[in-house]
């Protein structure tokens, strides 16, 4: 089992927070665990509570549709969410609840090691960048830290908030970005010759 998958196996019975005794299945998230692009969104609503999978609902079906218009399939990025735990009645996760997960969320990153951030929505910008607000920097690429970020609104304002347009335009910048970052990327150290190995054994 990998450290990711033990990580999994972790969130799933995490009890950090109240959050464990309200949901269905914890919603650690999925992909692969070398993904260049990383999804964080906010928290997982009723389907992903009933599944344990990430964006599984109508706003999953526009993530994937979006996703496919700039060549992109699902199984080709991780994501995940701020919060592991639907909170009750998709009600915004409290700032307990965000910390309680902050731990996981930060494993994930330095498993997976993905070349660009995507946040979805204003928990996920806040997550990574407190002072900032979502309507001043959504589309907007910046690097922190080796890793390329692309703020983004949550896909479920295309389905209620009418943004659709807005947020169609977001993903297109998805390639650029994801240039942007593979230009900058630190190589990855070099494997230990076998002499090396034998030492260590």
């Amino acid at each position: 089992m990998s450290a990711l998958q033990e990580l999994v196996t972790r969130i799933a019975s995490c009890p950090n927070c109240d959050l464990c005794k309200t949901r269905t299945r914890a919603v650690p998230g999925e992909g692969p665990e070398n993904a260049e692009i990383m999804l964080v969104g906010e928290g997982p609503g009723y389907h992903e509570d009933q599944q344990g999978r990430p964006f599984v609902g109508a706003a999953g079906r526009l993530l994937e549709e979006l996703l496919g218009s700039v060549g992109l399939k699902r199984t080709d990025v991780y994501i995940t969410n701020v919060v592991k735990c639907r909170p009750p009645q998709n009600r915004d996760p409290l700032p307990v609840e965000i910390d309680a997960c902050r731990t996981y969320l930060e494993r994930q990153i330095e498993l997976i090691r993905p070349l660009l951030i995507i946040t979805l929505g204003r928990y996920s910008l806040a997550w990574f960048f407190p002072r900032d607000t979502i309507s001043r920097v959504h589309g907007h690429i910046r690097e922190r830290d080796g890793i390329h970020f692309l703020h983004m609104y949550h896909p479920a304002a295309a389905l209620h908030g009418g943004l659709r347009a807005v947020i169609e335009q977001e993903f297109r910048k998805i390639p650029e970005a994801l240039s942007k970052a593979r230009q900058t990327a630190a190589p990855a150290p070099p494997e230990p010759a076998v002499e090396q190995m034998r030492l260590f054994k």
